[in-house]
């Protein structure tokens, strides 16, 4: 919507001025009226987290790209870690985090204690971590998939890193992790070996598996590396409700998570289509290790995989539109 410029000439009379000046208030209250029409009544920029991992980064990639392309809004992304991401979205900085694999002192503080966050339903996708060695190796050793065998394999697998011990590789230190307090709870004999951040250790497990070498390692899914690499789960002790709870006294398995969505509590209460297109965002595991595929192994940008997958899955995505 557009409004005429008022010039000013050095002849115009006091009610002529009197006049324009009405007509620029009424100009400007009509563009102010027919903007806040048109946004709802609200920004029309939506604030998203972004994390270090491919798989949960083709999410934002791919809502960013609706939100921009379907609902004509602009979409800033942040990317930092888990916990930090909690904080800010607890301030109002950052909208929505839409992959969380489980951050229950979080919870109870910003959900249950000052309800700044509020659920944003699930993403449809279940998260598991485990210990997973080489399928080569376990058809070789098929009782090191069990952790009470671990100990028998620790020649196999110790590195110059891990000196007279096995090695057990490490995931990304800002993951969830238990791994130092399993190793001792089990008394296994294991040095734990950070490989860094997830592009490292990916490309440590690469090369590692390329050469036919033995190893073990913290290992998740939805992970699109599972379509190029043939692991297999060692069995830990079972998870039972409660048995993580002291982080120092774990010796169980990693549960199942149904990953969830989170919304900062003022952002949801708008209701805007943003609000509601993102509590409607639901995919597959086979769904998004394929974006994340575009993006890690074809060497797409986030952009250009989100673009290619919405391109040709529309009858995927549109049931993810707000209704009017």
């Amino acid at each position: 919507m557009t409004t005429q410029s008022i010039r000013h000439t050095r002849t115009m009379t006091h009610a002529a001025k009197v006049g324009g000046a009405a007509a620029a208030v009424l100009a400007l209250l009509t563009v102010n009226a027919c903007s806040a029409a048109e946004t709802g009544g609200t920004s029309k920029t939506v604030n998203l987290h972004t994390p270090s991992w491919v798989g949960a980064e083709v999410n934002t990639a791919v809502a960013a790209y609706l939100l921009e392309h379907e609902l004509d809004y602009k979409v800033s992304t942040r990317q930092m870690d888990e916990t930090p991401a909690w904080d800010a979205m607890s301030q109002g900085k950052i909208d929505a985090i839409l992959e969380d694999w489980g951050h229950p002192q979080e919870e109870k503080r910003y959900v249950e204690g000052n309800k700044s966050v509020v659920s944003a339903g699930e993403l449809g996708v279940t998260g598991h971590i485990g210990w997973f060695v080489p399928k080569y190796v376990a058809d070789e050793h098929p009782d090191i998939t069990d952790a009470k065998n671990l100990n028998k394999y620790a020649d196999l697998l110790k590195t110059p890193e891990s000196g007279a011990q096995g090695q057990f590789i490490k995931g990304d230190p800002s993951y969830v992790s238990h791994d130092n307090a399993l190793i001792e709870n089990l008394g296994l004999n294991y040095k734990p070996i950070e490989a860094g951040a997830e592009a490292t250790h990916l490309a440590q497990l690469e090369q590692l598996y390329k050469n036919k070498k033995p190893f073990l390692t913290y290992w998740w899914t939805p992970q699109w590396m599972n379509a190029t690499m043939d692991l297999v789960e060692v069995k830990l002790p079972p998870y039972k409700e409660g048995c993580d709870t002291d982080k120092k006294a774990v010796a169980c398995a990693y549960p199942d998570v149904p990953l969830k969505k989170w919304m900062n509590a003022d952002f949801a209460k708008e209701d805007s289509e943003a609000a509601r297109f993102l509590k409607n965002f639901r995919w597959t595991t086979e769904q998004q290790n394929l974006v994340a595929k575009y993006v890690a192994a074809d060497k797409m940008t986030p952009e250009q995989a989100a673009e290619k997958w919405v391109k040709e899955n529309e009858a995927t995505w549109k049931a993810w539109m707000p209704k009017k």
